[in-house]
């Protein structure tokens, strides 16, 4: 059996991720506020590779041994044989970016053999980072303030009463989600971008339950999904198992994220009403 990662190093490891994802948010924030590109589409472009070439050139300086897996550069197969693997969205919401909203986030994720084990997921326009740990033994969830303010532990986070909250997609909310809503007893919709501001809404304690069933690849739900584990949050596919990364094929699709005691209520929901 390979030997887990040492809890010193994957602290270190964490703070790079919180420092280099919070850097890049703030490089692309100010190319948006900088108005010079007026095209909302080439915005997008520049700021999704000025976040990679930040973010690849960090990484490959400071982890050279690691494996890499970014949306916004071209694939390499080498990264299959590392154990630890950086996974990343340079700008997770590029819809919501260039169009001047709120709701766009970094990814920074690392998976050891497959499996997820610390993300930074930064929130520029609302100068926030959030951090998690989840390997056996270190799991602890943070919110970090870009302006000075004091950490904040994202771990039990008490539900709020009344009717359940779901969050959905700002951009496309499929008849089956409607489904499952009235099956779960969700009677409120969240719509934002970004699967990673999603999970901070999540945790910041908008919603109770975010599902997901197509479209998704894991530099979407790495980081997010090591968090909300790290603050004890329920993650899993729509069948109710564990993602896998560093996957041949990056494309994963699927991904739910729930409050514990709801888990059972949401599988449930789940088989009643999400399409084969």
């Amino acid at each position: 059996m390979e030997p887990p990662i040492d809890p010193a190093a994957l602290s270190t490891r964490l703070a790079f991720a919180a420092q280099i994802a919070a850097e890049a948010g703030r490089r692309v924030l100010a190319l948006r506020a900088s108005g010079r590109w007026t095209d909302a589409a080439v915005l997008g472009d520049v700021g999704d590779q000025a976040a990679d070439g930040y973010l690849q050139g960090a990484l490959l300086g400071r982890y050279p041994d690691d494996g890499i897996l970014s949306e916004e550069t071209a694939d390499s197969p080498e990264r299959r044989s590392k154990r630890l693997v950086w996974i990343v969205d340079p700008l997770d919401g590029t819809k919501e970016y260039r169009s001047g909203r709120l709701d766009w986030a970094v990814h920074v994720g690392l998976c050891l053999d497959g499996r997820p084990v610390l993300g930074a997921v930064a929130l520029p326009a609302v100068a926030r980072v959030l951090v998690g740990t989840c390997a056996p033994g270190t799991a602890q969830a943070q919110v970090l303030g870009t302006e000075g303010d004091a950490p904040r532990n994202l771990a039990g986070q008490s539900p709020v009463g009344g009717p359940l909250r779901m969050m959905v997609s700002r951009s496309h909310t499929p008849d089956w989600i409607h489904a499952f809503g009235r099956a779960l007893g969700a009677t409120t919709l969240v719509p934002c971008g970004s699967v990673g501001f999603k999970v901070a809404q999540l945790l910041f304690g908008a919603a109770d339950v975010y599902v997901h069933k197509q479209g998704l690849k894991e530099w979407d739900t790495c980081a997010p999904e090591a968090i909300a584990r790290a603050a004890g949050w329920r993650v899993c596919r729509i069948d109710g198992s564990d993602q896998h990364y560093n996957q041949a094929d990056p494309r994963n699709d699927e991904i739910v994220v729930c409050r514990p005691h709801l888990f059972e209520r949401v599988m449930a929901a789940l088989r009643e009403s999400a399409p084969a």
